[in-house]
């Protein structure tokens, strides 16, 4: 038999195994004239849409056929109120899988004084900043939230070996928090913000 239909393997683009959507996010970095440092712009995300009043980045699902960073640089005109020539992408940072959802995050800085950005109303409640140097000082206090089975869901539990008893292991999720600029800075976006923090120091040691 031939195995000709194998060819479409050469171009398949592998991905995550029972993925419902890919997403994109953008860290930005803005620079403060008046303290003359780098700061990172966190957005509040607005009562009218999911999620709402959390801390975030800038981002949301990334379109079919449409690639990661483009979706960022998109998603981070729309909210912001930017345009494309003030936005500079400078890298990408270790991404996310979780919840059936692939998120990337990218890091770039933003032209101009970020107080004068104007977000979209029906996204964006506000804006604030913390000093990038105050993040690298003060790492988040991260907590353990562990997921436990329930015995009484429809799971087939009767399928499988020592069934309710069978070791399914312990979903257990590190959730980061930061104390900073008097902000509930929690969850993806903090973790996300503190790898870029890791990332940054481990390069410094290594100079």
């Amino acid at each position: 038999m031939e195995l000709n239909w194998l060819e479409k393997l050469k171009n398949y683009q592998p991905k995550p195994l029972d993925e419902e959507g890919r997403y994109a996010v953008l860290l930005p970095l803005v620079w403060d004239e008046q303290s003359q440092i780098w700061q990172v712009l966190y957005q509040i995300r607005s009562q009218e849409i999911s999620q709402p009043g959390e801390v975030s980045f800038p981002g949301g699902r990334v379109e079919e056929g449409e690639a990661f960073e483009a979706a960022a640089i998109r998603e981070t005109i729309e909210e912001l109120n930017v345009t494309s020539d003030q936005i500079e992408i400078k890298g990408e940072i270790d991404y996310s899988v979780h919840h059936h959802r692939t998120i990337r995050c990218f890091v770039g800085t933003l032209a101009g004084d970020w107080k004068q950005i104007r977000p979209n109303a029906n996204e964006v409640d506000r804006l604030f900043t913390i000093p990038l140097s105050d993040l690298m000082k003060t790492p988040p206090k991260v907590y353990r939230l562990l997921s436990t089975l329930d015995p009484s869901s429809d799971f087939p539990f009767e399928r499988i070996p020592q069934g309710y008893q069978y070791n399914f292991g312990k979903d257990q999720r590190k959730i980061p928090f930061y104390d900073l600029a008097g902000e509930n800075l929690w969850g993806l976006t903090a973790q996300f913000t503190a790898r870029f923090v890791t990332i940054l120091q481990e390069d410094i040691l290594n100079k």
